[in-house]
């Protein structure tokens, strides 16, 4: 019996599962028992082309022609972009085309097609995902801006409204009061004129007697006249009467007094993103881990308490502990900087920014501060919430995670841009909390190259990784073979999108993949509570050790 007829005791009809398949359907591509075969045909909305199964030239891969349904396309035009069976071939259609094996060419299209979606799927899409956000969040700063600014033209306006205002009602005292002073000199004037009227009146009267009573002569000798005095008139009050003069209404000027809008500029310039290929990216940076890891430099930093450290370069590392002094060191261990945070009390957390500068934050203040030439400003101060661990992203940004004054609110990641805020990172898309409450809790926090926010909440025992756009990718819980529970402390990520966190607890450094998939741990280096943790750009991991060393590991 050969190998065929061998088969055929063992393979059964695709219809029944239960009879020896004896034929094949090449159109439908189903194999069939003696039984099914009528069952089979009697389909009549399909064509079919059964033969019996030893004659069956199986081509799986290969797509059935669309101009010949009887025919497999072994072959692939090269001109027209299209799988062809013999005939087509044999037509001429495709004379002088260059042909290719179809299947080779299908393997390399899936694998083309499949290298497309996952660079769709992974770098591409959340790209444009993130820029859609950050319009958003654009748009509704554009919406606060020009609300900010119409709110300044009103204050100003009413700033001038009330200048004027107090212009109008100085400029009218001053009126009344020379209205005033004018009436009391009329009234004065007024009132010595009526006097004299009446004086002038009484001299009447007294005449009239003089000349109409008996006693003429003896009133004639006491009689005294006046009329000389009432001649002369009093002097009487010339007045020049106020105006008011207004200046004329000079628009362009009153605009330039007032205020200018400065003129509103729209240009297009570059994404800050970089649209690498997978295949460019893996090609020149595929490093290996290495099956043991080897100490290259050891540094005493002085702390009794270490708590992080961060490359300023790949020579020179900041670090902190439990001083109020942040020091800058060497490779060699040289101390070259020491800066004393502002506040006086030891910082919670350091990162170096993109242009070189030393970001911490500052727990007793709650403060995110900047350190540029020597000079401490403030970036960043938080009201009800506590700023604990700093990483300065891709783009520029500041991430900060943050605990509540409420030891039962969950904490949350914030990203800054400056000092504006611009994402908060704190539910899973089930609206439950992505990271744990309480307040004696450590969320050490880095960004990986693939964009995701790697968080190490030691409190929940567990590393939570984020997309860019702040949705759940997995978390990682610890690994089986840890001997003692997994309280992650400092989080770091390399080049190859592997993620490090320091296991103090075990003494060790687990290294998972960027999806959660454990790799390894980092365990040969004689470390000793490992803690803080940081990457140069050769791709060295640096391990802030509890007790005040800082060892430089080399480790792919």
């Amino acid at each position: 019996m050969d190998l065929l007829d061998r088969a055929q005791v063992l393979l059964l009809c695709d219809l029944c599962k239960e009879n020896a398949l004896q034929s094949h359907c090449e159109l439908c591509q189903i194999n069939l028992c003696k039984d099914c075969v009528g069952e089979h045909l009697s389909v009549s909305s399909k064509r079919h082309n059964v033969v019996p199964y030893k004659q069956t030239i199986f081509a799986p891969d290969n797509p059935i022609c669309l101009n010949h349904t009887q025919k497999y396309c072994e072959l692939y035009c090269e001109r027209c972009y299209i799988p062809v069976c013999s005939t087509c071939i044999a037509s001429g259609e495709h004379k002088g085309h260059d042909l290719s094996d179809n299947l080779h060419k299908l393997s390399f299209k899936t694998k083309y097609l499949e290298n497309d979606l996952r660079e769709l799927e992974k770098r591409i899409y959340p790209i444009y995902e993130e820029i859609e956000l950050n319009l958003d969040f654009e748009k509704s700063n554009v919406e606060k801006h020009y609300e900010k600014l119409t709110t300044d033209v009103i204050k100003q306006g009413e700033d001038w409204h009330r200048e004027i205002n107090i212009i109008v009602n100085k400029q009218k005292s001053e009126i009344d009061e020379m209205k005033t002073k004018h009436l009391a000199a009329l009234n004065k004037q007024e009132k010595e004129i009526k006097q004299i009227t009446s004086d002038v009146e009484q001299s009447i009267l007294d005449l009239k007697k003089i000349l109409y009573i008996n006693d003429f002569p003896l009133s004639t000798a006491e009689y005294k006249s006046r009329n000389a005095e009432f001649r002369s008139l009093p002097p009487k009050i010339s007045v020049s009467l106020p105006r008011f003069s207004p200046y004329h209404i000079n628009t362009e000027q009153l605009l330039q007094m007032f205020g200018s809008l400065s003129v509103l500029s729209l240009t297009t310039e570059e994404h800050c993103y970089t649209m690498e290929t997978p295949e460019a990216v893996s090609c020149s940076s595929v490093k290996q881990l290495l099956d043991e890891s080897e100490l290259i430099t050891n540094i005493d930093t002085e702390y009794e308490d270490l708590y992080n450290v961060t490359c300023l370069s790949n020579e020179e590392i900041w670090t902190y502990g439990d001083e109020k002094v942040m020091k800058l060191y060497n490779l060699q261990g040289r101390l070259l900087k020491a800066i004393e945070t502002k506040s006086g009390t030891n910082p919670r957390d350091i990162a170096v920014t993109r242009s070189g500068n030393l970001v911490y934050t500052d727990e007793s203040t709650r403060t995110v501060n900047l350190v540029k030439n020597k000079q401490i400003q403030e970036m960043i101060r938080l009201q009800g919430w506590i700023p604990c661990y700093v990483c300065s992203t891709i783009s520029g940004d500041l991430l900060v995670s943050m605990n509540n004054d409420n030891s039962n609110i969950q904490s949350k990641v914030v990203r800054y841009s400056g000092s504006t805020e611009k994402q908060i990172i704190e539910f899973d898309n089930n609206g439950k909390p992505l990271y744990s409450s309480g307040s004696l809790k450590c969320m050490y926090i880095s960004e990986n190259r693939n964009l995701d926010i790697c968080v190490a909440d030691n409190r929940a025992r567990t590393v939570v990784v984020v997309n860019r756009l702040g949705k759940l990718r997995f978390r990682y819980t610890g690994h089986l073979y840890s001997t003692k529970k997994f309280i992650p402390c400092g989080i770091t990520t390399d080049s190859q999108l592997q993620i490090l966190t320091a296991d103090y607890k075990n003494n060790c450094i687990h290294i998972i993949d960027q999806d959660g998939q454990f790799l390894c741990y980092l365990d040969n280096c004689d470390l000793y509570d490992p803690w803080g943790l940081c990457i140069d750009t050769n791709d060295n991991l640096f391990v802030a050790e509890h007790q005040g060393n800082v060892k430089k590991i080399k480790y792919m």
